[in-house]
């Protein structure tokens, strides 16, 4: 899709600063689109001097598009506050007109965790959606994606975006490429999975399929949007007869991630694994930058606290005995 043209006073900076935060390798997609608005704002109102852009514009621009959940009006918030604080930086201009106060965030999603039994009847469900004229082996397809996602921690986008060539069936590993931040890593698979995946892609493509070939595709388009994948799962939950805790969201499909992420926790510390130690391995895995990104997943359960209550009483009891 095209995207609209730039048209106001602020056009060549922005635009300057969309390139800079990009050289870093950032997507910053959403954050050029907020720009975009303002800069359409600035333009339909006719302020054509930068000098003239104060607090009291961007709170006129902030009214104009209208924000209901804190997290969306802090994003767009934020975007411009980053913007400008650039823009003093370069000397393009004396001060930061960005001075509103972000919203407080008293909603904040707690996601659901999928045990086993529930992994286990999402995929038994997604097995049994039958094929449509656009959809061969729908059914299939969808057990195979969402297996991905809870039993490896894909995110939704690298799931959908796998092509035949990413799987190694030598090291039993899957290459994601380019994910969040333009990154790419290995994932093991595991003999299970790997056998798992080797079964699907002979069901689904035979020995014929090319290594640029989707893995998840029923056209000869393109992959399964992540759009697609998510308006699917949210199909089949009602199927499912889950039931959400008080307080804790109903399910998406990013939260089978979250699913992974304390599952294994959960099975560190009944192996007698230190998390501690690791936390690291997990990172890598989930393909995060350092540990402090993965804390953010790891959703403190009524099980894990038992589990870390039964650790900590056991290391008070060796201190007791010395």
């Amino acid at each position: 899709m095209r995207q609209p043209e730039l048209r106001s006073c602020l056009t060549a900076a922005i635009q300057q600063f969309v390139a800079y935060k990009r050289a870093l390798n950032r997507k910053y997609r959403s954050e050029a689109a907020a720009l975009r608005l303002f800069d359409r704002y600035l333009w339909e109102n006719n302020i054509a001097d930068g000098d003239e852009i104060d607090s009291a514009v961007i709170g006129q621009f902030l009214q104009s598009r209208p924000r209901v959940r804190p997290r969306s009006y802090n994003h767009l918030l934020g975007v411009l506050h980053c913007f400008f604080a650039w823009a003093v930086v370069q000397g393009l201009r004396r001060s930061n007109p960005v001075v509103a106060r972000r919203r407080r965030d008293t909603g904040q999603r707690i996601p659901y965790l999928f045990d086993l039994n529930g992994a286990k009847r999402l995929l038994e469900t997604a097995r049994a959606l039958p094929d449509r004229s656009r959809a061969p082996h729908r059914g299939l397809v969808y057990e195979t994606i969402f297996a991905l996602l809870y039993g490896l921690g894909l995110r939704v986008g690298e799931d959908s975006r796998l092509k035949l060539g990413d799987v190694d069936f030598t090291r039993d590993t899957l290459i994601i490429r380019n994910t969040k931040f333009s990154k790419s890593r290995l994932v093991p698979l595991g003999p299970k999975f790997a056998q798992r995946v080797r079964s699907y892609i002979a069901e689904r493509y035979g020995d014929a399929a090319d290594a640029e070939t989707p893995l998840f595709s029923f056209t000869k388009r393109g992959c399964i949007c992540e759009g697609t994948i998510s308006q699917t799962f949210h199909k089949l939950v009602p199927l499912l007869g889950l039931h959400a805790p008080p307080g804790v969201s109903q399910p998406r499909a990013h939260d089978l991630r979250h699913s992974f992420a304390v599952g294994t926790l959960l099975r560190w510390y009944r192996e007698g694994t230190d998390p501690n130690s690791r936390l690291i391995h997990l990172s890598t895995f989930l393909g995060h930058v350092d540990p402090c990104s993965t804390a953010v997943y790891l959703t403190i359960t009524d099980e894990l606290l038992q589990e870390a209550d039964q650790r900590f009483r056991r290391f008070a009891l060796k201190g007791v005995g010395k």
